[in-house]
């Protein structure tokens, strides 16, 4: 019989820990990857539909495939 895996009450709980500041160049990193995306999503949106395609955002639109939640990379 395979065992139940539901949480065990006897075990600790974990201690929920403080989120620790950023350092300067972890900011300076997440607002240049934030200034990429929207340049990526401005440049897709300038851009013509696509005639017949399956709809929604381009799959390609970050360099990776996504198709039913799934993302591969090539």
């Amino acid at each position: 019989m395979v065992p139940d895996k539901t949480e065990d009450s006897s075990a600790p709980a974990m201690p929920e820990t403080p989120p620790r500041p950023l350092t300067p160049a972890a900011r300076r990193a997440l607002a240049e990857a934030e200034a990429r995306r929207r340049q990526i999503d401005a440049e897709i949106a300038a851009r013509p539909p696509e005639k017949g395609g399956r709809g929604g955002l381009d799959p390609n639109r970050y360099g990776d495939w996504e198709i039913k939640g799934i993302t591969a990379d090539f």
